[in-house]
């Protein structure tokens, strides 16, 4: 079952130059149980997809479904199946964190509000900040309760917009294994953005691309890698004479980059041929080999410009 189909999205925005179109014609499908990545640089249009398949906000034109639902036009039945979690929490300072899980806990209509909030007070950790306020809550803590606050009415459906930005890398660590945690535990739905790269490897099993407003990639990361033919590299630092050119009749092998003693080649499938390519280099010293795959930046390098 799809737990988000979206078709033909378009939404505009008011500007002193005129109407601004943020998104155009985006359509994605999302499985159920999956957890999916929306990347792209800032001002794509991923907050606003976001706040669009939440029902925070209303598309243009296009149409929206969750779980077999209209969210045009039965949103109500869409909110209370799903919930959001920002990276920029923002509740009332002056409450508790065990007060402003109350707070929501009312607002969602919840029936048995105490057994809710001390589930996910003892989910995220947060019973020794239970009395603390939110404005003397660490970066990370705050973020813990923006989760906390998103999962009190148990979502199908959860959407995380870049849940550890301006995080500390050992918060930022924390955080990624309770998304991990609360996925395989609940088998939610998660709907991701981020700018880190290797959070979205990491945790997502695919990945749509957006610039400016349009989708232009979707897929699983290394079948991204696979379409914009990356390749793998070696690296190879040696002494001595040697021919470059003799590399170059080599199958696979897409770039051939030399210089100071070191060549870096990229190719297919660096496996399948590293035994030829050691062979070229029988008459020099080799001092060093390295051996890497693209990862996700190389994609999103790629994509962005």
């Amino acid at each position: 079952m799809l737990a988000v189909k979206a078709d033909g999205i378009y939404k505009y925005y008011k500007s002193p130059e005129g109407k601004k179109e943020v998104l155009k014609n985006v359509s994605i499908n999302i499985e159920q149980g999956e957890v999916f990545g929306i990347l792209g640089p800032n001002g794509a249009g991923k907050t606003t997809l976001i706040s669009l398949l939440s029902t925070l906000s209303i598309p243009d034109s296009g149409k929206v479904e969750i779980f077999g639902i209209d969210a045009l036009k039965e949103p109500n039945s869409v909110k209370c199946i799903v919930n959001i979690s920002s990276g920029n929490p923002n509740f009332p300072w002056s409450l508790t964190v065990y007060e402003n899980l109350k707070y929501f806990s009312l607002l969602y209509g919840l029936e048995n509000r105490e057994k809710s909030i001390n589930n996910v007070i003892g989910m995220l950790e947060l019973e020794p900040f239970r009395n603390t306020r939110f404005d003397s809550l660490s970066t990370g803590t705050k973020q813990r309760l923006s989760l906390a606050k998103a999962l009190l009415n148990e979502p199908r459906l959860l959407f995380l917009d870049e849940p550890t930005v301006g995080l500390d890398p050992d918060m930022a660590i924390k955080i990624r294994k309770l998304i991990k945690q609360i996925h395989e535990e609940k088998g939610i739905t998660i709907v991701l953005t981020t700018h880190y790269m290797k959070e979205a490897e990491q945790l997502c099993g695919r990945i749509a691309f957006i610039k400016k407003g349009e989708i232009i990639a979707n897929a699983a990361p290394a079948e991204l890698k696979r379409q914009m033919k990356l390749g793998e590299k070696i690296i190879i630092d040696y002494e001595g004479r040697f021919d470059i050119s003799s590399l170059k009749n080599i199958p696979q092998i897409l770039d051939i980059k030399s210089g100071n003693e070191r060549v870096m080649i990229i190719a297919e499938n660096i496996e399948s041929i590293l035994n030829d390519v050691l062979k070229k280099f029988c008459d020099v010293h080799i001092k060093n080999i390295e051996i890497s795959q693209p990862d996700l930046e190389d994609v999103f390098l790629q994509l962005a410009h």
